[in-house]
């Protein structure tokens, strides 16, 4: 059999020096915790005599539009998806029925 051969490990050769290591002196600081002023107090804004949002018999139109556009498109992906299961539902049916007439004629020959 096969016997793999495990690499040896060099030994290093010159001298070696561990990398140098920077250490800072840190000193700690106390300090007493302060307690965060009160929040000034926000008056509470005057309620708007009419809607804020304004509807112009322009944007009505374009509402209109865009929703019967997304109803349309929306309908008609949904009429294509039914009717390619009817195809598809119908084309099995029939692929059915030949594979079954094909069986009898095999039968009856016999």
């Amino acid at each position: 059999m096969l016997r793999p051969k495990v690499p040896a490990m060099p030994q290093p050769t010159g001298l070696v020096t561990p990398p140098a290591v920077v250490v800072e002196p840190t000193a700690v600081i106390q300090q007493t915790p302060q307690v965060p002023a009160p929040a000034p107090v926000v008056s509470a804004a005057p309620v708007p005599a009419r809607p804020a949002v304004q509807v112009t018999p322009g944007a009505v139109i374009a509402l209109v539009g865009s929703g019967t556009a997304v109803v349309l498109v929306v309908g008609a992906v949904l009429v294509s998806m039914l009717l390619a299961v009817a195809i598809t539902g119908a084309s099995v049916a029939i692929c059915a029925l030949v594979i079954r007439s094909l069986i009898n004629a095999d039968a009856k020959r016999r």
